[in-house]
């Protein structure tokens, strides 16, 4: 280091681990961390002000409690005219497994109640069109045969639907051809509300410091594998650096120029594609009253699958929130407090060629975000009024939600593809980790902190003291819940306990 970088940096200190971003990501890794190794030292920097401010809050992230149950884009019809489950499936065993942990967090008193994060709301799919029900049949004959799915309820009588869904049926077409699908075991889950709990209860553990308004500018790794990261006092201007063994980039769509910035061979070639949000949120209480459900239609051609319209119940901040959306965006920033600049600056000779090839391979998504921005209040009422039919302009607000990076990866083949999903790029050693990406995120989010903790921790994730922990805090650990319905049951009816939450009776969780 030159001379004048010694003057310009202090060393203050030099934890285990550092972990950039204070979302839900960052609170669950260093849960997860302080449970299986209580003497690590963590230090969480946040540029912001407060913990969950960006994609973690309530109001800017785009789905709550992602179980699988009602997001038709993981359920794709194939070719030959069958529904690919895999997805569906995956994501439904990782949102077991988040609600395990909490189960196990809230038993051991380490987070609050789970009346402050967590609710069940029932999670329904909702379509119209002979095409369409015959699709959300096949579909619900294929989903019910796996363990996970069993009390999914599937109905195309318009009688029925005006029980689970008034106000979608109501003024409705009666010659419209509709149907739909229920789970009553759906939850909403405020993962901001989750996130600053969990957060409360890790600064008052030895070890961890929270650091609000500081900016990570730099990363280098030195030649005995530490990593050197520069921060920024945003209030004062005051410059740190910090060195770790272990660095974890969790800072939502600001994780892409971190991740470059590092420059780690495994981050090149990746590149980002930022979608913005914006909800109509209902103004009545007497509306919302009467809708109680989360209700996901079918996403239009071409669009992100963040952009999934759906009639959402919410509780946020202890009150029932109605919102409809979200419209998708483009904006340059990638964080909704971000620049305007974060696109351009996020380009290098190593991902010009897949963000060029992803952006010619998905023009179609071009157009539709384009329509999108050009919508007027009317558009958006017209698209509110397929899902509420007779839905007043005086009764809805239009709210900024967040944005999302959609990750845009090399391809040897294409030369880059857009990848909707979440992704974990790690070092060789293990020492970096950044996460990428957006749905299904928040709410597998144990899973994916496992899978993270497996690369970059091997030698301690095998270990029997580890794996005896994990299996402690999540009892199906090892082992598949859709192989085996008796454990399946057994484990949703403990967490609905523990989570109050409504449980599905036994005799519907049956031998497949």
């Amino acid at each position: 280091m030159s001379k004048m970088n010694q003057q310009e940096y202090s060393f203050e200190s030099e934890p285990d681990a550092v972990l950039i971003g204070a979302g839900i990501m960052s609170a669950t890794l260093a849960t997860l961390l302080k449970q299986l190794e209580p003497d690590i030292s963590i230090e969480i920097f946040e540029r912001l002000d407060a913990v969950a401010a960006e994609s973690s809050d309530a109001w800017n992230n785009a789905g709550t409690g992602h179980s699988a149950f009602c997001e038709l884009n993981y359920t794709p019809e194939l070719p030959d005219g069958t529904i690919d489950t895999s997805k569906a499936v995956q994501i439904a065993e990782s949102f077991e497994i988040s609600k395990q942990f909490w189960a196990s967090m809230v038993q051991s008193g380490f987070i609050c109640p789970p009346k402050n994060f967590i609710h069940t709301i029932p999670h329904m799919s909702f379509v119209w069109g002979d095409k369409n029900a015959e699709y959300l049949k096949k579909r619900y004959e294929a989903l019910t045969k796996n363990p996970l799915f069993k009390g999914m309820q599937f109905s195309d009588d318009p009688e029925v639907l005006k029980k689970w869904i008034p106000l979608v049926m109501e003024g409705r077409n009666s010659s419209q051809k509709v149907a739909a699908t229920r789970m009553d075991i759906g939850t909403d889950v405020n993962f901001g509300s989750l996130t600053r709990c969990m957060f409360g209860k890790l600064r008052e553990l030895p070890g961890v410091s929270l650091n609000f308004c500081n900016e990570a500018r730099r990363l280098k790794q030195d030649k005995d594998g530490l990593w050197h990261i520069k921060f920024k006092d945003t209030l004062t201007g005051k410059k740190r650096e910090v060195k770790a063994k272990f660095v974890f980039i969790g800072a939502g769509g600001g994780s892409l120029p971190l991740l470059l910035k590092s420059g780690i061979k495994e981050g090149k070639g990746f590149g980002g594609f930022p979608v913005s949000g914006q909800w109509l949120v209902c103004t009545d209480p007497g509306i919302i009253k009467r809708h109680h459900a989360k209700v996901y239609g079918k996403a239009e051609a071409g669009s992100p699958p963040m952009s999934v319209p759906h009639l959402d119940t919410r509780i946020i901040n202890g009150k029932t929130a109605l919102l409809f959306g979200p419209y998708a965006g483009f904006s340059t920033k990638f964080l909704k407090q971000g620049s305007f600049l974060d696109l351009i600056l996020s380009l290098r000779i190593s991902n010009i060629i897949p963000m060029i090839a992803a952006g010619l391979a998905n023009i179609p998504l071009t157009r539709y975000l384009i329509g999108q921005v050009r919508q007027s209040q009317d558009d958006r009422l017209n698209a509110l009024k397929e899902y509420y039919p007779e839905a007043k302009p005086a009764d809805w607000k239009l709210e900024v939600a967040g944005q999302r990076v959609q990750v845009i990866k090399k391809d040897s083949k294409k030369g880059g593809i857009l990848e909707f999903g979440t992704e974990v790029v790690s070092e060789a050693d293990g020492s970096l980790a950044a996460l990428l990406g957006a749905s299904p995120g928040a709410s597998t989010a144990v899973s994916i902190m496992l899978g993270l903790l497996k690369r970059c921790f091997k030698d301690r994730y095998d270990s029997k003291e580890w794996q005896d922990k994990l299996k402690k805090m999540i009892p199906s650990f090892g082992q598949s819940l859709n192989d085996h319905p008796g454990l399946c049951f057994e484990l949703r009816n403990w967490t609905g306990q523990v989570l109050k939450l409504k449980n599905i009776p036994r005799e519907e969780m049956t031998e497949v």
